[in-house]
C-alpha cells in the first residue's frame, strides 16, 4: 500500500515521500544490502555476465550500534524522586522489555535518524464517548519509516501519524494510528487518537470499517477514536542531535542517520574490503601441469579434480620451456589494503562524532578502542550534544507513563515528581580527576555530602539528603 496515496484521499499532509525514500537508501547501508553495489555485475566478454555479491564491513552497523551502547547501556541510572511512582514506572518499563528495546532503538535512531515511543492502554475498556477505563501500560516502538509528522513547530512535533503492521492468516494489514489535536469548547486543546485499518495483502489499501476489523484478533479492542482529555501527548519523537541536511526543508522534523553524510566513505570501505578478500582469492598459488603427468600408466587420476591449485594444460604447450610443472605465486598487496582501510575507517570515526582512531583494521577484522576518551575529545563533545536530546526523551516518556498511570486509576502516583538522568560515564577519563576534586571540597567543607550524592550517584536532592549517614559531620571522603 502507498501510505502516501491514503494520505491524498484523507487529506492529509507529512514530510515529503521522497525523505522516506532517502530513509530507505540508509537502511539499505545499515543492512549491507545497497542495489546495484553490493549485488552487481561483472561483464565477462562475448556478451556473458556473471552476478556477484560484495564482501561488506558492515560498518553503517557498526557505528549504530557503538553510539546506541554508549548513549543508553546498563549503567544508565534513572531515578524518580516519589518511591511509588518510581516502582509503578520501573515495572511498566520491565514489563515492555525496555531493558532490551530501549538499546535496539537507540541502533535505529542511529541508522534511520528517528524512532517514537508511543505509550497506549492495553486492555482497556472504552465507552461511547471516547473514554477508557482500566488496562494497563504498553510501550509501542517505532521506526523512522513507520513515524509520519502532521505538524511540527521549532522541530517539535506537535500531531503524528504512526503505522503498525500486522499478519493474521497470510493477510498483511496496516494499524493506522493518528494522534492529532482537537480544539475544546473552554478554548484549550485535547488530544484524540484516531484509529484506521487497511487491508494490504496484495498492495490493494483497501479500507475496513471498525466492525471488521474487530474480526481480526489483533485489532479486536481497537477503538475508532479515543480521548484523552489531555494537551499532552502520548507520545515522544527521539531523534540525533544532528541538524537534518539530507531535505531541502529546513523545517524537517525528522533526524538524520549517524552515518547519513559518510555513506560515500562506507562505500570505500566495502569497496577496498572486497578487494582485499579477493585477494587472497584470486591471489592464491597456482600449478599448471602438463597433459602426460595427470594420469598413471593405468589411467588414474594423479590429482584430486577437485583441488583447484593444479591447471592441466594442452599437450604440446611446454614444448619450448621443456618444463612438466609451472609454479605461480600471487604477490598478496595485504599492507596495501589494510592502511586504506584503516585511513577510512579514521575518515568514517570523524563523520560520525567518534574523532580518529576509533577503529582499526587487524587481521582481517575491524578492531574497535575501548580506552576511555578525554572530556576534550570530539566523540565526548558529540556524545554529550546526543545525551541533552535523549535526556529530555527519557523524562518525556516517564511523564507520560505517569500521566497514563493516572488515567487508568492507579493510586499514589505523583505527575510532577523530579526525574533524573544519569548516563554512562565511566568511559570519560577527567571524570576519575573531576570525582577526586570534589572529595576534597567535601572534606574542606567547600561541598556538602548531600550535592556529592546527588552528582556521583544519580540522586535527586532530596534523596541524596534523605540517605546521609547519621552523623554527617564525621563524614570524610578520602
Amino acid at each position: 500500500m502507498d501510505i502516501f496515496s491514503y494520505f491524498k484521499n484523507h487529506d492529509i499532509d507529512t514530510v515529503d515521500a521522497t525523505f522516506y525514500r532517502t530513509i530507505r537508501v540508509w537502511r539499505s547501508w545499515y543492512y549491507s544490502n545497497v542495489r546495484k553495489f553490493h549485488k552487481y555485475n561483472v561483464y565477462r566478454g562475448n556478451g556473458t555476465s556473471i552476478n556477484c555479491t560484495r564482501y561488506s564491513l558492515s560498518m553503517a552497523k557498526k557505528v549504530c550500534e557503538d553510539i546506541a551502547d554508549l548513549l543508553l547501556n546498563e549503567k544508565v541510572q534513572i531515578t524518580i524522586a516519589d518511591k511509588a511512582t518510581d516502582d509503578f514506572v520501573k515495572q511498566v518499563l520491565t514489563d515492555n522489555t525496555w531493558e532490551e528495546l530501549g538499546n535496539e532503538f537507540q541502533e535505529w535512531k542511529a541508522a534511520l535518524g528517528t524512532v517514537a515511543y508511543v505509550v497506549y492502554i492495553r486492555d482497556g475498556q472504552v465507552d461511547e464517548a471516547g473514554n477508557m477505563t482500566g488496562g494497563r501500560i504498553g510501550i509501542n516502538y517505532v521506526d523512522a519509516l513507520n513515524i509520519y509528522p502532521t505538524s511540527w513547530e521549532n522541530k517539535v512535533v506537535k500531531e503524528c501519524i504512526f503505522t503498525f503492521r500486522k499478519t493474521y492468516k497470510r493477510k498483511k494489514y496496516v494499524h493506522i494510528q493518528y494522534h492529532r489535536l482537537e480544539p475544546l469548547a473552554d478554548g484549550g486543546n485535547q488530544y484524540v487518537i484516531e484509529n484506521a485499518v487497511v487491508e494490504d495483502t496484495a498492495g490493494s489499501g483497501t479500507e475496513m470499517t471498525p466492525e471488521q476489523w474487530r474480526m481480526i484478533p489483533h485489532f479486536s479492542g481497537l477503538a475508532e477514536r479515543l480521548e484523552t482529555h489531555s494537551d499532552k501527548p502520548m507520545f515522544v519523537i527521539d531523534r540525533l542531535n544532528i541538524v537534518n541536511n539530507a531535505d531541502d526543508d529546513s523545517t524537517n522534523p525528522m533526524g538524520v542517520a549517524l552515518f547519513a553524510n559518510g555513506i560515500d566513505i562506507v562505500r570505500s570501505i566495502d569497496l577496498k574490503y572486497d578487494s582485499y578478500a579477493n585477494e587472497f582469492s584470486l591471489g592464491k598459488k597456482r600449478l599448471f601441469v602438463a597433459p602426460e603427468f595427470t594420469t598413471t600408466v593405468d589411467g588414474n587420476a594423479v590429482f584430486d579434480p577437485n583441488d583447484t591449485v593444479f591447471y592441466e594444460l594442452p599437450e604440446d604447450f611446454f614444448k619450448e620451456s621443456k618444463e612438466t610443472i609451472h609454479e605461480i605465486n600471487m604477490e598478496l598487496r595485504i599492507e596495501e589494503h589494510s592502511k586504506g582501510i584503516t585511513d577510512d575507517l579514521n575518515f568514517l570515526s570523524m563523520a560520525c562524532g567518534f574523532g580518529t582512531d576509533r577503529y582499526k583494521f587487524e587481521n582481517g577484522g575491524v578492531k574497535t578502542a575501548t580506552e576511555v576518551i578525554s572530556e576534550n575529545s570530539d566523540m565526548y563533545r558529540s556524545l554529550v550534544k546526543h545525551e541533552l536530546v535523549l535526556n529530555r526523551v527519557l523524562i518525556q516518556l516517564i511523564q507520560t507513563i505517569i500521566r497514563a498511570g493516572i488515567d487508568i486509576g492507579t493510586s499514589g502516583l505523583d505527575e510532577n515528581t523530579d526525574i533524573t538522568i544519569q548516563f554512562d560515564d565511566s568511559i570519560i577519563e577527567d571524570k576519575v580527576t573531576e570525582r577526586q576534586n570534589d572529595r576534597q571540597d567535601v572534606a574542606m567543607g567547600a561541598m556538602g555530602v548531600a550535592e556529592y550524592r546527588a552528582k556521583w550517584y544519580g540522586e535527586t536532592p532530596e534523596q541524596a539528603q534523605a540517605n546521609l549517614p547519621a552523623q554527617e559531620s564525621e563524614v570524610i571522603l578520602e
